[in-house]
């Protein structure tokens, strides 16, 4: 029996987690290798066949001030963590993303079990938001190799001196079989003159508060703009239907939310039968694209967070959104912070809707050229034969 640990956490973190687990099982078996995964991760990792040690899928948060309720939680789960290390060590490590937690994680596991492999898969993105080179130098020290998913993180972490494999994004091997438009909005129960809006706005708890009132409330408008715009809220967590059904209403929303239990399967169907999306920065903002969905991006945190990345950390960056990053140009709007208004997400959506109108032909154009620089598909296949390569000898 072989034993690898992965740990990552959030929404976006067990979805990637998900997808190598079903790869990691699959060339396991080809090889003839009896191999359990044991996984610090959330539900679809679980779904997937890894055992987990805990779900830390619930356990994310951007900014100084938003992570503080998360210190003892994470604490706690530290110490379980390093029991289950002294009675059952791993034979290889896997981290994905989750800078903070992670990067604790592998310094210990290279000082107590220095024979052990760390592959990091999905580094932190540095390569776009980075605040000096202490997070990278500390990364470096512990990681055996690399398994980038961007051109730029490759590029960035190799000119570092880190053992690096580009194997390119893991959603593209979610793209094998596309629905076709009308079958998803037959399946969706949308009227033939009816159009679609994907309202996207959370997979941590913070964004609740800070993100789904303004992109409610946009989405409220634009229904009262257009006729027939019917708007489904795919839920990140179970524990989020009741708070976002509450924000929906208040807003003045007539919208259904869809139950985190049926969300994954049904994000297929979603995204074919989608006319605009409005949506949180992260990771959905490439599924969105790889899907063809033209979108508007927000974000916003508490001003406590933000005051602290502008005046004490002099955070800037020139784009937010992944899209953004790997084309290197905002081809999406970002509206961030005060900027994420009402008035200014109508105002970025309405050309949006109009199918036939140029900013909707220049996204559409975009995503072509994203799809380029991302790779070819069998990402999660390349990612478990390197991982499985590099076992620590049994």
């Amino acid at each position: 029996m072989r034993r690898l640990l992965i740990s990552t956490g959030e929404v976006s973190g067990d979805l990637q987690g998900g997808l190598l687990v079903v790869a990691l099982k699959k060339e396991a078996e080809r090889r003839g290798i009896d191999l359990e995964i044991v996984a610090l991760g959330g539900e679809r990792m679980e779904r997937a066949g890894a055992r987990l040690l805990a779900n830390t899928a619930p356990m994310g948060a951007i900014g100084l001030w938003e992570a503080l309720p998360l210190v003892l939680p994470t604490l706690r789960l530290q110490r379980r963590v390093d029991r289950w290390l002294d009675e059952m060590p791993p034979d290889g490590v896997v981290l994905i993303d989750y800078m903070g937690a992670n990067i604790n994680l592998g310094l210990r596991i290279k000082k107590r079990f220095p024979q052990v492999p760390i592959n990091y898969y999905i580094a932190p993105q540095e390569w776009a938001f980075r605040l000096g080179e202490g997070g990278t130098m500390r990364l470096l020290g512990f990681t055996d190799r690399i398994l980038a998913i961007f051109p730029e993180e490759a590029r960035f972490y190799g000119e570092r001196g880190a053992d690096v494999l580009w194997v390119g994004h893991p959603l593209l091997d979610t793209l094998t079989e596309l629905p076709d438009r009308d079958g998803a909005r037959q399946r969706l129960g949308l009227a033939g003159g009816e159009r679609l809006l994907l309202l996207l706005p959370a997979s941590r708890s913070q964004e609740l508060r800070y993100l789904v009132p303004s992109l409610a409330a946009a989405a409220a408008e634009l229904q009262r703009r257009t006729p027939g715009l019917k708007v489904l809220v795919p839920a990140g967590q179970a524990a989020f239907e009741p708070l976002l059904e509450s924000l929906l209403a208040q807003a003045g929303l007539d919208a259904q939310v869809v139950p985190a239990a049926d969300a994954d399967r049904l994000r297929p169907d979603l995204c074919a039968a989608a006319d605009l999306a409005l949506t949180k920065s992260g990771t959905v903002n490439l599924e969105l694209a790889l899907r063809g969905v033209p979108q508007v991006v927000g974000y916003r945190v508490s001003r406590p967070t933000a005051w602290l990345a502008r005046h004490l950390l002099h955070f800037r960056v020139d784009h937010i959104s992944p899209v953004n990053l790997v084309l290197g140009e905002r081809l999406l709007s970002e509206l961030l912070q005060d900027d994420l208004t009402v008035d200014a997400i109508v105002a970025e959506a309405l050309p949006l809707l109009d199918c036939t109108g140029l900013a909707r032909q220049r996204i559409r154009a975009g995503y072509e050229r994203l799809r380029q620089e991302l790779g070819e598909p069998g990402v999660t296949g390349r990612a478990a034969c390197a991982i499985l390569d590099g076992l620590a000898p049994g």
